[in-house]
């Protein structure tokens, strides 16, 4: 037995080595390989196992495959490897097939490419110029996206005729032209278009319906112009249209219920009219509708119960009417987001609602609804997100003690809601659980009376409370100083009285960045200060008290809270000196002490506040020369009047007692009687989608929450 076992093994490795013989790379293309990877050098922590002693086609990244009887390199598979270069240049490998060097960072024109090549990735990188450079006709996948590319796109310059291509994607450029869709001209086959995130303008051509197995358009967030395309309508195969953010204009034709295929209709931010086709829910297959913030109307359609998929309706922004209770959702068992906010709906919240059971977030926010939150909204376990604001809703207390059955609800809107009613301040809400994973609660604009509730005391994951522009009395808590996780405190335009209590400059989260993340990306977008944001961890870390009856000083300790971006406390009853220390508030970009019996000096330290944007100190009794330099440069006279013992050139008065003419300032109007561009207008802070002004009337600032 031992012979033929011995026999066995000899013949098996002297398969396996003419294997490995067939299998060696051609001594040519290992050259230019190596060639290739110094020229473009991982760094050392990510360095390949590519060694001029080992066979190249068992090197990490590289497949071979057998070529009129030799081993030659087909594939170039280098994605995420940290390669560098000025001038990408590709190794010289005649049956290279599929390249992808996504994710690295490679720079210069587009290369010249192999003749039989299938696959191009190379997405991600910071190649630049325009696209001159005619693809080999074997082609079919090609991906260009996230680069620098620029200059007119022409597809007659970068395609064969004919062209074999299937996937093409420019996205996230610099392109410009003004019919990219005439691609479908050259590449008929083509089966996903994208050319989102460029600077294409125009309409889109009709020439889309030669692209007849297109599956995938995706052209959002450029400046296309026009109607719809009818043609876009006889593309049956289509998967998904995402074409947001643009300025198409006209209706939704009703032919669209011939895209029985289709899974993601995406045209929000455009100016389409009109109204959704009734009988949208033949595109059963629907799982992704969003048609938010264009100038929609009508009713809700009540074929949308037929889209049993339909995972995400965003339907906010539009001019929709109609009682909303009357629409039957419980047959949408697999939605998660529904935004109808910003719209004419009427009526009680509908109870079907509380049947979707998948749902994650409802946003109703700007509406006319009516009536209590229903009870069967407990039920809601999944419920994360939940925005009512500026409804005509009642029952605070009830509302609170239903949503807290929701464990896992992160986001609570609630302004303008519940007007003249009490603080709820029942036991209940003590119990540790109850509201355990709150990250925002905002009760602003209710005209609720009483104090402010111990039951907030408990919520230690909460980042932001807002509480303004109520009746609240009372001294502010002492406790609010320990919650963990707070740095958005609001208390604006209530009866508070007594001092700013000292604990309050201890809150951790204004004091180190070691609050949790719990919720950096948000499931629907909120305003702030006419903003609009997506991530909690973008919103100014603030701590707002202005129009209250705060009497004392101003607690020196405040100065701690290195991470504050926002103080206001104007008008209030506070009194004595500004504190040396606001000058540690190293962030701070607005700062507000207008309106009170502060004395004493502007201390000249407030000039190292690099980052104050907005500034105040009017109607106060300060005194002495308004310090110079830094930002104090770009303040008007509006951030210091109504304080006759100030002296200084911004407001023209010489501390000899001489009267000044200079140049005006930045921001003042030219007959000399100006006031600062932020005291009229409150400039807001951040950078968003929509930008306004600011501090106009109570209702639009309570819409920026």
């Amino acid at each position: 037995m031992a012979k033929p076992m011995l026999l066995v093994i000899l013949s098996l490795n002297l398969f396996l080595l003419s294997i490995n013989d067939v299998l060696s790379c051609n001594k040519h293309e290992q050259d230019s390989l190596l060639t290739f990877i110094s020229s473009h050098p991982p760094p050392h922590n990510l360095s390949l196992n590519w060694s001029p002693s080992t066979n190249c086609c068992h090197w990490q990244g590289i497949a071979c495959a057998s070529r009129n009887g030799a081993p030659r390199v087909t594939h170039l598979w280098l994605p995420e490897k940290n390669l560098s270069a000025t001038s990408l240049t590709l190794p010289s490998l005649p049956f290279l097939a599929h390249i992808n060097l996504s994710h690295n960072h490679l720079s210069g024109l587009l290369p010249s490419l192999p003749p039989r090549l299938l696959t191009l990735d190379l997405s991600f990188n910071s190649l630049f110029g325009p696209l001159i450079r005619t693809l080999p006709i074997t082609i079919h996948t090609l991906d260009l996206s996230s680069n620098r590319f620029n200059d007119s796109f022409d597809p007659s310059f970068l395609l064969p005729q004919p062209s074999n291509l299937l996937i093409f994607n420019i996205s996230t450029n610099s392109f410009t032209s003004s019919n990219p869709s005439s691609i479908c001209n050259i590449s008929p086959l083509v089966k996903i278009l994208d050319f989102s995130m460029n600077q294409f303008i125009g309409p889109i051509s009709p020439s889309l319906a030669q692209c007849s197995n297109l599956q995938v358009i995706r052209a959002g967030s450029n400046s296309l112009s026009g109607l719809l395309p009818r043609d876009l309508y006889t593309l049956t195969r289509l998967r998904e249209i995402s074409l947001h953010n643009n300025q198409l204009s006209g209706p939704i034709n009703t032919a669209i219920v011939n895209l029985s295929n289709l899974i993601i209709l995406e045209l929000h931010v455009n100016q389409l009219s009109g109204e959704i086709p009734q009988n949208i829910g033949l595109v059963s297959k629907l799982e992704q509708l969003q048609l938010h913030s264009n100038n929609l109307n009508g009713t809700f359609p009540p074929s949308l119960t037929k889209c049993t998929n339909l995972t995400t309706l965003l339907l906010r922004n539009n001019f929709f009417n109609g009682q909303i209770s009357t629409f039957n959702f419980s047959k949408l068992q697999r939605l998660q987001a529904i935004d109808l906010g910003n719209n004419t709906f009427y009526g009680n919240i509908p109870d079907t609602l509380c049947l979707c059971k998948s749902i994650t977030a409802i946003r109703l926010a700007f509406n006319q609804l009516s009536g209590e939150v229903p009870p069967c909204m407990a039920s809601l376990k999944s419920l994360t997100h939940i925005f009512l604001t500026e409804n005509q809703l009642s029952n605070v207390v009830g509302t609170l003690d239903t949503l807290k059955h929701c464990q896992n609800l992160a986001v609570l809107f609630l302004n303008i809601c519940f007007n003249d009613e009490r603080m709820p301040d029942n036991n209940d809400l003590l119990h540790s659980d109850t509201f355990k994973n709150l990250q925002i609660l905002t009760l602003g604009g209710c005209q609720l009376k009483g104090q402010i509730s111990t039951w907030i005391s408990k919520l230690k994951k909460l980042k932001v409370l807002n509480l303004s522009f109520n009746k609240l009395s009372g001294a502010i808590p002492a406790w609010v100083g320990s919650m963990p996780s707070l740095y958005v405190l609001n208390l604006t335009q209530n009866s508070l009285t007594g001092e700013i209590p000292r604990e309050i400059t201890r809150l951790p989260a204004l004091i180190s960045d070691k609050s949790s993340t719990d919720m950096s990306h948000l499931a629907l977008p909120f305003l702030y200060d006419n903003l609009q944001y997506n991530r909690l961890f973008n919103l100014p870390r603030s701590l707002k008290l202005g129009s209250n009856s705060l009497s004392g000083r101003i607690p020196t300790e405040i100065g701690q809270l290195k991470l504050l971006q926002v103080l206001e406390l104007s008008n209030n009853n506070l009194r004595g000196s500004i504190p040396e220390q606001l000058s540690n508030l190293i962030n701070v970009e607005k700062l507000d002490m207008s309106g009170n019996d502060l004395t004493g000096e502007i201390p000249k330290s407030l000039t190292k506040l690099h980052f104050l944007s907005a500034f105040s100190v009017a109607d106060n009794d300060l005194e002495g020369e308004i310090p110079k330099g830094g930002q104090f440069e770009t303040f008007g006279i509006g951030a210091f009047e109504g304080n006759t013992k100030l002296c200084g050139d911004v407001i023209h008065r010489s501390c000899g007692g001489a009267i000044v003419i200079n140049r005006p300032r930045p921001y003042e109007e030219k007959d000399g009687g100006s006031k600062s561009l932020w005291y009229y207008m409150q400039l807001p802070l951040g950078l968003g989608y929509f930008v306004g002004l600011v501090g106009g009337t109570t209702l639009l600032f309570f819409k920026s929450w």
